[in-house]
Order: structure tokens, then sequence, then C-alpha cells
């Protein structure tokens, strides 16, 4: 009984250490080595590089365009009638474009004593309505997303209506995980070697706007 005690007890100690190495990452620090980074639209869009390109970190590979956000307009409620009747009082067609504060429908009666419009409460395009709710569904203009190269470097290979494949020679520093978006900046050293722990006190005002590289960990 003893001895099967002791043998689950080095079992799940073993896996135990099995696991702490599963998650134990193996950072890696290379003085020159070759980087590549494949830059890719989250839609189809505009490739503005070809292949064997030279580019630097700010160019601009892909462009493309995201629907803007829908914004409902109640306009048969606004002008108090039906939904049926709403479509005969619309200054606007479907697919037209309008801008915030223009007329979308218009109503008059009792020899213009009673007058009531729906102006758009944003900038876009006129979706659809519906004669069921009387409800217009104006979307929001366009939002452009651009995908820059991010490093300098060459294009190795272009991804049709997507982006690019970049390739470059460069140091190379892992770290276990980022926080923030994409960004550039000079390069310091703050610490003499791997092993140096990076105390608040050495960064100063003179590292703004820089990539700092740290030692073993950040206090």
């Amino acid at each position: 009984m003893v001895d099967q005690e002791t043998e689950k007890k080095t079992n799940n100690e073993e896996k135990e250490t099995e696991e702490a190495h599963a998650y134990t990452p193996g950072l890696k620090v290379k003085k020159s080595t070759s980087v590549t980074k494949m830059r890719r639209l989250p839609l189809l869009g505009e490739v503005f590089v070809e292949e064997g390109d030279t580019v630097k970190h700010e160019d601009i590979v892909a462009r493309t365009e995201i629907s803007g956000d829908p914004e409902i307009v109640k306009i048969s409620m606004i002008m108090g009638m039906e939904p049926e009747d709403t479509p005969r009082y619309m200054t606007k067609d479907i697919g037209d474009k309008v801008e915030k504060g223009e007329q979308l429908a218009f109503y008059k009666a009792l020899f213009g004593l009673i007058k009531k419009e729906v102006k758009a409460p944003v900038t876009g395009t006129l979706e659809s309505f519906s004669e069921v709710t009387g409800q217009a569904i104006i979307r929001g203009s366009p939002i452009p997303v651009e995908v820059d190269a991010y490093i300098p470097g060459k294009i190795i290979e272009i991804l049709p209506r997507e982006g690019a494949i970049i390739e470059t020679h460069a140091a190379f520093i892992q770290g276990i995980f980022g926080i923030g978006g994409e960004t550039h900046g000079e390069i310091h050293v703050a610490v003499s070697g791997n092993d140096e722990v990076l105390e608040a006190d050495m960064i100063t005002s003179e590292h703004t706007g820089k990539v700092i590289i740290g030692g073993c960990r950040v206090t």
C-alpha cells in the first residue's frame, strides 16, 4: 500500500513538472536573423505594393473599407402615420447618400398648416425602409482600414487583395506577452545583461517614445 502511494505521489510530481515545462516559454534572443511578417487586411481590398519592392515601416501596403454602423430612424412614428403610407412622403430613395440633418421625409396637411419632417441623424447611405415597421436604416460612412508594412524590408510575396509578406534582417528579442497595439521607436538597452532586473528608477524622461529592452523582469 505504501509503495502504491509513493508511486502515485511520484507520478503526480512528474506530471506537475511536465505541466510547468509546458508553460515555460523558450524565449529567444538573436543578434541577427531573418524576420518575416505577414501584413493582411481583415477584408478583401487593394494592395499597393509588388513583389520585390522595398518598403519602410510606415509605408501603406494595403487598404480596404468596412461598413459603417447602422442607424435606425423611426420615420413612420415621427411622421405619425402608418408604415405602408410612409414611402410616398420619402424625399430620398434607397441607395441615396445623405448628410446629417438632411431631409429624409416630409409631410404637410391643411394647406400647409401642419408640417412634419424627418432629418437624417447621421451621414451615410439610406440602406433600407420597412413598410412593416416604418423604420429606415442609414448605414454610416465606410470606415477606412489601412495596413502598414510594420517593418522595413523587402516584399517577398503578394497576397492578392489581402496584403503582403515582408522579409528583413534584424536583431530578435522575444518577450512573453504584449500590451497595446503595434508601435515603433528607437531601441534603448537599459540593462547590462539578461539577468538584470529593470527597476522603475532606471526609466527616465530620455526614454520617452523609445522601445526599452530590460532584463529578467520589471519591477
